[in-house]
């Protein structure tokens, strides 16, 4: 089975309130990119990946008035995508939903989360992702309360071979500090988000615990918005979200990217996403995105892969889909395959 993570931007303004695709000429929420090219581009990448899976990140909304499964589902249709059935976990306030794209001939999967919402949670419980997490982040003995602004999709999953998975999507709090002005507000907003960043992934962990404690098989994926040396505050608190994510000293998940990275601080790195900053007039690329698997499957020896335009030879030598992927998005797919 292939598996994919992909976090595609402003996926949501492509779509009108029916779940219709606008391939017309205006502005996409892309920069300099239209709505028909970007769709034109997603359209190329989603087909050229071929995946069983994929665990949208910035998927379409869905709330009273909008409906992001239809959406997401009209768009494989499109296409003819194999990936064709949606599901959305709880949805969110920003526009920007986790959602999973799957083939139902190769997979049948639900929603299924997990813990209780109890918004005076104790302190050693581990709420619903859609719930209040109490996390001393300061070290002043007063409780701090977390949430996710886009909770987790946890997908409880069968594949065709009827091998039996916990699928979790992801998407941690962003570190920029957005909004702030002046030096001294730019860095009390970097360290707060960091904070809970750090506090969401600590949540987090505590989940992957609970199932790879139980021995059962998992696969985390999505964007952790974190990876080292990525941040001049990251040595303020030890270690990454990723580091935490992946576990030390108890059961550990494993992604060959995040290892790479992890293990070498100089030369070079892997890279799932592209932005450009304008007040460099250049572009930075950083790991972000990442697919994270339990032991046991790992030792199916899976193959991983970065779909990046210029990294991937695959992708370099295929001039259609290598424009598509600078198009589509700011961030490239990452593909897990693996015989399950």
């Amino acid at each position: 089975m292939r598996i994919a993570t992909y976090n595609v931007e402003w996926f949501d303004a492509l779509f009108d309130d029916a779940g219709q695709l606008l391939a017309d000429d205006r502005w996409s929420a892309r920069r300099d990119v239209t709505r028909a090219q970007q769709i034109e581009a997603l359209g190329i990448v989603f087909t050229a990946l071929d995946a069983d899976a994929v665990m949208v990140i910035e998927a379409p909304d869905s709330h009273t008035r909008r409906n992001g499964t239809a959406a997401l589902e009209t768009f494989a249709q499109t296409f003819g995508l194999r990936a064709r059935r949606a599901i959305i976990g709880f949805v969110n306030d920003t526009q920007q939903e986790i959602a999973l794209l799957y083939d139902p001939d190769k997979m049948e999967a639900r929603h299924d989360p997990i813990g209780q919402i109890t918004p005076d949670t104790a302190w050693d419980e581990v709420p619903r992702f859609d719930g209040t997490f109490r996390i001393d982040l300061d070290i002043d003995a007063t409780q701090d309360k977390i949430r996710f602004s886009k909770p987790p999709l946890e997908i409880a999953a069968r594949t065709a071979s009827c091998k039996e998975l916990r699928l979790i999507g992801a998407h941690l709090k962003s570190k920029a500090p957005y909004g702030a002005r002046g030096r001294d507000a730019i860095m009390r907003l970097s360290i707060a988000n960091r904070r809970k960043q750090l506090a969401q992934a600590i949540w987090l962990r505590r989940r992957i615990e609970t199932h790879l404690n139980a021995g059962e098989s998992l696969i985390l994926m999505g964007d952790l918005n974190d990876g080292p040396g990525l941040d001049e505050y990251e040595n303020l608190f030890g270690r990454s979200s990723v580091e935490i994510v992946l576990g030390d000293g108890g059961p550990r998940l494993y992604d060959p990217h995040a290892e790479q990275a992890l293990s070498r601080r100089i030369g070079s790195q892997p890279a799932t996403a592209r932005f450009f900053l304008a007040h460099k007039n250049s572009y930075l690329q950083a790991l972000l995105d990442y697919i994270m698997v339990s032991a046991d499957l790992r030792e199916t020896g899976p193959t991983w892969r970065i779909w990046h335009p210029f990294d991937d030879l695959g992708c370099w030598k295929t001039p259609e889909l290598h424009e598509a992927l600078l198009t589509a998005s700011d961030h490239f797919p990452v593909t897990l395959d693996i015989d399950i």
